[in-house]
């Protein structure tokens, strides 16, 4: 809140000494031109400055939230008058979604003119302001052509019914009959897909987890997963080089 009027406050002052130069002065025509040269040098960060106030009161994103935004993604640390700050998050497939501990300082431009994906948007209810914090994530285990598929598909699908059993409820709970459509689709349709290439099968499961806790549930899956395979003979797990 200070800083939002800190700024506001900055505007008006540099809005009010340009009008009352233009007003007195006779070097009004000198100061147009200088103002024209300045903007135009300092249109990234005008624009960026104005950009904050469009976040701030769009609620597009708050401090907390993980997001991504072109190539960046991480959990927003500050909104700044000029720049926002993110610690970021590391690429799933390479440090699982996990904090890197570095510090991105994002201009407010580019939340403007790029796509921003909130993995923790709120939605509001009959009133009330409701975090979104569940995501619907991916599982996937290659297995040998010559495994039982069914039964390997079956094993994966009780798996993931026994562990995001809990959040699915929560989820359900907290939204009601307005919660997101993928929801309705952990509900109604099939959990576990197959996909076939050339050397492997593709199990590919569809779990409703915390966003911030989706690596770690996925890990306790490979895990029963992988235990079951380890007792029993139907089950071949393919590697993954081509």
């Amino acid at each position: 809140m200070k800083t939002r009027v800190i700024a506001l406050l900055i505007a008006f002052a540099v809005l009010g000494s340009l009008i009352v130069v233009a007003l007195y002065s006779n070097l009004a025509i000198y100061i147009s031109i200088i103002a024209i040269g300045l903007a135009l040098a300092l249109q990234k960060y005008v624009a960026s400055y104005f950009g904050y106030f469009i976040i701030v009161f769009s609620n597009m994103l708050h401090e907390g939230d993980r997001i991504r935004i072109d190539s960046y993604k991480g959990d927003v640390r500050h909104i700044g008058v000029f720049f926002l700050t993110l610690d970021e998050v590391g690429e799933d497939e390479k440090l699982g979604g996990e904090l890197t501990g570095k510090i991105l300082s994002i201009p407010n431009l580019i939340v403007l003119d790029k796509p921003v994906l909130n993995f923790s948007k709120s939605y509001e209810k009959h009133g009330r302001n409701l975090q979104c914090d569940y995501i619907f994530d991916e599982i996937r285990i290659p297995v040998t052509s010559d495994s039982d598929i069914v039964h390997a598909a079956t094993l994966l699908e009780e798996i993931i019914n026994e562990e995001d059993g809990q959040y699915l409820a929560l989820a359900k709970e907290v939204f009601r009959e307005n919660y997101p459509a993928f929801l309705h689709e952990a509900e109604s349709n099939r959990r576990v897909l197959i996909h076939v290439d050339e050397q492997r099968i593709w199990l590919k499961g569809k779990f409703v987890a915390p966003y911030r806790l989706r690596n770690q549930l996925r890990t306790k899956m490979y895990l029963h997963f992988l235990e079951h395979v380890g007792q029993e003979s139907k089950i071949m797990l393919a590697g993954t080089q081509a």
